[in-house]
């Protein structure tokens, strides 16, 4: 087996006061308001954030010129409470153009007594080849991590 295969999940939480339903949609239709700044694809300005609701749709980005530029695609949409599509980045966060190296996000919206818990895993991260282990290191620290934090901030 070769040493990428081994690379671990990396996967993180939050508990939100939110029901499943409001933590789905404001996951796929409110981005702009939780995705942070910091992560981005494209070189000019970046105007807005999206989902394309449904399995094979695209999770995309725009620039101010209306320059479109795709995180991925959508493999599971299963509301309110899974969601899971590709990543197209590499090593050093830029884009890939199709998903034979992207790894996978899985996003699942539990419902508890308090209201829901949010769990985010990166999945596959082997498929990035010789970058898996500088993504995997990016990626990993505590929980729930600056991505999770302001999706609960936004709830």
């Amino acid at each position: 087996m070769p040493e990428q295969q081994q690379i671990p999940d990396v996967r993180k939480s939050v508990a939100v006061n939110a029901t499943p339903e409001e933590c789905f949609r404001a996951f796929t239709e409110r981005l702009a308001e939780w995705w942070p700044p910091s992560h981005v694809l494209l070189e000019k300005e970046r105007a807005g954030l999206a989902f394309e609701p449904g399995v094979g749709g695209r999770y995309y980005e725009w620039d101010v010129e209306g320059n479109e530029i795709d995180w991925g695609v959508v493999l599971v949409w299963e509301p309110p409470h899974r969601l899971a599509m590709t990543w197209r980045v590499d090593g050093r966060f830029r884009s890939i153009p199709d998903d034979e190296r992207a790894s996978e996000i899985e996003v699942e919206f539990t419902p508890t007594d308090d209201g829901t818990l949010v769990s985010l895993a990166h999945v596959r991260l082997h498929k990035h080849g010789p970058d898996a282990e500088r993504i995997f290191s990016a990626l990993d620290g505590p929980s729930p991590g600056e991505t999770l934090a302001r999706f609960a901030q936004v709830l």
